[in-house]
């Protein structure tokens, strides 16, 4: 019986929203795998819109669940619709809108708050002892979800991986193509484009990622 999987986009672009190849190689691996998909986004205004050919800030406002339903092909919902009772799993692509608008940690860092409705949704997941894949910067906000102890990574970036300690979490370096298990609370990461060079590079790790989230939940299939 194919698998559920809930999928949390943060908008459109690396630097103000979900990192498209992160979003795309996870949704692809995971329709390889059978899994039935449904993503999803908080119907917020991005913290700002950055123009992605010269780097800087653009003076108009965006929504970052309509920006997500460029990745979705418009088969995006709220967030505040999305139930985890429904799935088996979560998986949330990184880019900064997941440290933007999923949370403010680009700005807060160590001191930074999810955005309620990603909270509340992730912790439903965890309680419920269902697996998780975080990809990328959004390991960064498992301290906050899981809360102190948790075991994660972004790769190796010394002052990411300072500010996940100092916020509790217990951070593990990564090469690209390689997860990061915390076994006890079904928490899968990977580093992506936080050290990939290259598309393949990236995919290396969230195929690996895909694969550990959706063999986890099978574990207590009878």
């Amino acid at each position: 019986m194919s698998k559920k999987v809930a999928v949390i986009l943060s908008g459109c672009g690396v630097y103000d929203g979900a990192e498209i190849h992160e979003s795309v190689i996870t949704l692809l691996r995971l329709d390889q795998r059978g899994a039935q998909v449904q993503c999803f986004a908080p119907d917020i205004a991005q913290l700002h819109v950055i123009n992605h050919l010269t780097g800087e800030e653009m003076p108009e406002s965006r929504n970052v669940l309509v920006e997500s339903a460029r990745i979705a092909r418009g088969h995006v919902k709220d967030l505040r619709e999305a139930n985890a009772e429904d799935f088996d799993a979560l998986i949330v692509p990184g880019g900064f809108g997941a440290a933007k608008n999923l949370s403010n940690f680009a700005i807060e860092g160590a001191g930074c708050s999810l955005q309620p409705e990603v909270l509340a949704l992730a912790e439903a997941f965890a309680e419920a002892g269902k697996p998780v894949g975080l990809i990328c910067i959004s390991p960064a906000l498992a301290a906050k979800i899981y809360g102190p102890g948790v075991t994660c990574t972004i790769g190796n970036d010394t002052d990411t991986a300072a500010a996940m300690t100092k916020m509790g979490a217990t951070h593990a370096d990564c090469a690209v193509g390689d997860i990061i298990e915390d076994k006890a609370r079904k928490l899968v990461s990977t580093p992506a484009y936080m050290l990939a060079q290259s598309i393949s590079e990236a995919a290396s790790g969230i195929n690996k990622l895909v694969d550990r989230v959706l063999e986890l939940t099978h574990e207590n299939d009878a």
